[in-house]
């Protein structure tokens, strides 16, 4: 015979009205990890922005002498890369550079991409090649009075690793 006593079988109660999550906390709870990854994003593109890539000013230096207003800009491929130069238009316009000519360098065989002062202010070859990622050392001048531009830029064949990277470009 079995002496053991079976216990009778537990029912779970019926939840009670307050141990149900609240409808307000789950809101309030929402709402906050809501806000907290809205301040991380914009943290994370005022970083981004400042930090990492700060604006370029696209207007003439102040000791130009020229006129005020946008630095005005020609832009020649250098590298022989079909749309090279458009991109690289493109990319300039939109940040508030006046690119005044697209055309092609007298050879497709530059190694590097070069940006040179046409006025005597190399604060704006230097403002241009900024934008572009093109570094200092590659910034030179040839002064020439019958050119109207401020800059020009040869765009050499190392324009993928420069801002912008060509669309389908290897790098």
């Amino acid at each position: 015979m079995n002496t053991r006593r079976q216990e009778p079988l537990k029912t779970t109660k019926p939840r009670s009205a307050s141990a149900r999550p609240d409808v307000r906390s789950i809101l309030q709870n929402t709402l906050l990890v809501s806000l907290t990854l809205l301040v991380l994003v914009f943290a994370y593109a005022f970083a981004s922005r400042a930090i990492f890539r700060p604006p370029v000013e696209p207007t003439r230096a102040a000791d130009s002498g020229g006129s005020a207003g946008p630095i005005q800009v020609d832009v020649l491929n250098g590298c022989g890369s079909s749309g090279a130069g458009t991109a690289f238009t493109s990319y300039l316009r939109a940040r508030g550079f006046d690119v005044v000519e697209i055309r092609n360098y007298k050879s497709f065989d530059v190694g590097e991409s070069l940006v040179i002062d046409r006025t005597g202010n190399k604060a704006n070859a230097e403002r241009v090649a900024y934008a572009l990622g093109i570094r200092k050392d590659h910034v030179i001048q040839q002064i020439n009075e019958d050119y109207f531009v401020d800059v020009s830029v040869i765009i050499g064949r190392d324009h993928g690793s420069l801002k912008p990277p060509e669309e389908g470009s290897t790098r």
